[in-house]
C-alpha cells in the first residue's frame, strides 16, 4: 500500500509540473517541466530525508552512551528493527520525528529539549512512537509528502505570478491560474492530513505495545502539547509539520484550522492510549 501511495504522489507531482510547463511554454515548456519533475522525483525518493534533517540543523549522535542513542538501541532490539541513525536537533522545544525511505535508511531525530525535559519513561514512549512509524513504513510516504507539499506551494506561487504578470502563451487563462493557486495549497493540506492522522494513532499504539507502558507516552504527549503552544521549533515549516510527533504549530491553530490539522488532538490520542491500558 505504501509503495502504491508513493507512486501516486510522485505521478501527481509530475502531472502538475507538466501542466505548469504547458501553461507557460506550450509543448517545449511541457517537455522541460517533465524533465524537471523527473529530477525532483529522483531527489525526493533518495535525498528528501537528508533535506529535512538539514532543514532542522540535525547532527548525528555517534556517542552510544548518549541517552537518546541508548534508549533507541534498547527499543530496536525489542522491536526487531535495524538500528536507525539517531540525530539531535539544537532546539529547546521538545519534539521528534522519523524519516528515511526504508528500514536500512531510517533516522530518528529529537530536539535537545525533548531529552532535557522528559524523564526516561516519557523519552522511551516518544522514541518508540517514531520507531513504530519506521516499522509501519510510514516514514517514506511522510517524507515524500513533505517534499510534495513544498512543490505544491512553489507551483501555487508560479500560478499567482503568471496570473498577475501574464504568461508567454496568448491562450492562458488568468482566472484559471488564480483558482489553481488557491486550490493547490488546500490540496497540499488535505494530502498531509490524510497521511498523518490515522498513522499517529497507529504509532501511539505501536509505541505502547513496544514499551509495554502507555503511561510514559501519555505523559510525554501532554508535556509536548503544552510546550508547542508556547513556541515553535526554529525553521519549522508547514510542509514538514505532519512528520513531528506533535504539530509544531499547535499554538497557532484556530478552530477553522482544526479542519485541516495534520494530527489528531492530543486529548484524543491520550484517550486512545487509556483504552489500550487494559490490553497491556
Amino acid at each position: 500500500m505504501e509503495q502504491i501511495k508513493t507512486v501516486f504522489f510522485l505521478s501527481l507531482l509530475t502531472v502538475l509540473f507538466v501542466f505548469i510547463g504547458f501553461s507557460f511554454g506550450g509543448s517545449s515548456g511541457m517537455l522541460i517541466a517533465f524533465l524537471i519533475a523527473l529530477g525532483i522525483n529522483f531527489y525526493a525518493y533518495y535525498y528528501s530525508d537528508q533535506q529535512v534533517l538539514k532543514q532542522y540543523d540535525a547532527t548525528l549522535i555517534e556517542d552510544r552512551r548518549h541517552p537518546v542513542y541508548r534508549i533507541t538501541e534498547k527499543l530496536v532490539q525489542k522491536a526487531n528493527l535495524p538500528m536507525p541513525s539517531v540525530y539531535l536537533i539544537p532546539d529547546h522545544t521538545p519534539n521528534a520525528f522519523a524519516t528515511g525511505r526504508n528500514y536500512e535508511h531510517a533516522a530518528v531525530a529529537v530536539t535537545m529539549g525533548l531529552y532535557e525535559m522528559l524523564n526516561e519513561k516519557e523519552l522511551e514512549g516518544v522514541i518508540a512512537h517514531e520507531l513504530s512509524h519506521i516499522k509501519h513504513y510510514d516514514i517514506l510516504i511522510g517524507t515524500i509528502a513533505a517534499v510534495f507539499a513544498g512543490a505544491i506551494a512553489m507551483i501555487a506561487n508560479i500560478m499567482q505570478f503568471g496570473a498577475i504578470f501574464g504568461s508567454n502563451r496568448q491562450n492562458s487563462n488568468p482566472i484559471v491560474m488564480i483558482l489553481m493557486a488557491i486550490i493547490l495549497p488546500i490540496a497540499a493540506s488535505i494530502i498531509q492530513m490524510s497521511v498523518s492522522r490515522s498513522r499517529e494513532f497507529m504509532a501511539d499504539e505501536g509505541a505502547a505495545r513496544m514499551t509495554g507502558d502507555a503511561q510514559g507516552l501519555q505523559s510525554a504527549l501532554s508535556k509536548l502539547e503544552n510546550y508547542a503552544k508556547k513556541g515553535q521549533i526554529h525553521n519549522a515549516s508547514e510542509q514538514t509539520a505532519h512528520m513531528f510527533i506533535i504539530n509544531p504549530f499547535s499554538g497557532m491553530q484556530s478552530s477553522f484550522g482544526n479542519l485541516f490539522r495534520t494530527h489528531p488532538t492530543t486529548e484524543d490520542r491520550i484517550a486512545k492510549l487509556e483504552e489500550l491500558k487494559g490490553d497491556l
